[in-house]
């Protein structure tokens, strides 16, 4: 029971197959209580997907572009729990105007909301949550993220917030760890998740990762990712803070065009 009586809020479960139902449900597997966030019409989505939890969990609404939700989550969190052990930010967002080959086109309006939602968001969480991950000894903040030390076919300013995301992590580490707040984020490979499918280009990354990952990579398998989010939930990992923790079958450690 790896997380026997942790506290955790989930953000992003938006269909079975995401990191973030994969995660909440391990993580009660391995004893944790746990809370999901959703808002807007995906709400109700998330609302069935805490049914099938087992046990079945609440859901909060959550919209992390607006600073009066995350206060009023993190109200109720105090209220009801009174700490806050870990929390997942699986959040990130682009307009098709700011992915598929439109990096030079995409005005600011598009790119705008793809670093408010995928990268400040993130910082937002940082603040927000702070007291509550205090009372509890400092708890674990992970971001999922995707290897921003390349650029890809058509990811454009996804990619752009994703390297301030890698950032924001480090300067989140530093700003949060007089308290004893981790910072940390997962660098997930590609994975046919909703998210992948606003992403033209998604067949170019599973190529390259069926090319490259010395381990193989499974595009379906979020149980993978979902381990190294709980570990790092985890008291295991107590000195781990700033880092990007690569779960992508090595396939980052290895040149373009290897063969494995």
């Amino acid at each position: 029971m790896l997380l026997d009586g942790k506290r955790l809020l989930v953000t992003g479960a938006l269909n079975d197959r995401s990191i973030a139902y994969a995660t909440a449900r391990l993580a009660q597997q391995q004893g944790a209580e746990v809370i999901l966030t959703g808002f807007g019409r995906g709400l109700r989505i998330t609302r069935y997907l805490a049914e099938k939890l087992e046990p079945a969990c609440d859901v909060l609404e959550l919209d992390a572009t607006r600073p009066e939700h995350l206060t009023a989550v993190a109200e109720e969190l105090d209220r009801r729990w009174g700490r806050l052990d870990g929390i997942l930010h699986a959040i990130a967002y682009a307009p098709p105007g700011a992915l598929g080959g439109n990096f030079l086109t995409a005005s600011w309006d598009e790119v705008g909301p793809a670093v408010q939602v995928s990268t400040y968001s993130f910082v937002a969480f940082g603040r927000a949550f702070a007291p509550l991950l205090a009372k509890a000894g400092g708890g674990s903040l992970v971001g999922v993220d995707f290897d921003a030390g390349q650029a890809w076919p058509g990811y454009d300013w996804m990619g752009v917030a994703k390297a301030g995301l890698e950032s924001s992590c480090r300067y989140l580490a530093h700003a949060l760890g007089g308290q004893g707040t981790r910072v940390n984020l997962v660098a997930a490979g590609p994975l046919r998740t909703v998210a992948a499918t606003a992403i033209s280009s998604f067949d170019t990354f599973e190529a390259a990762w069926q090319q490259r990952a010395p381990l193989g990579w499974d595009v379906q398998d979020t149980s993978v990712v979902a381990r190294a989010i709980c570990a790092l939930w985890s008291d295991w990992l107590p000195a781990v803070t700033g880092e990007v923790i690569h779960v992508d079958g090595g396939a980052h450690a290895v040149a373009g065009g290897a063969v494995r």
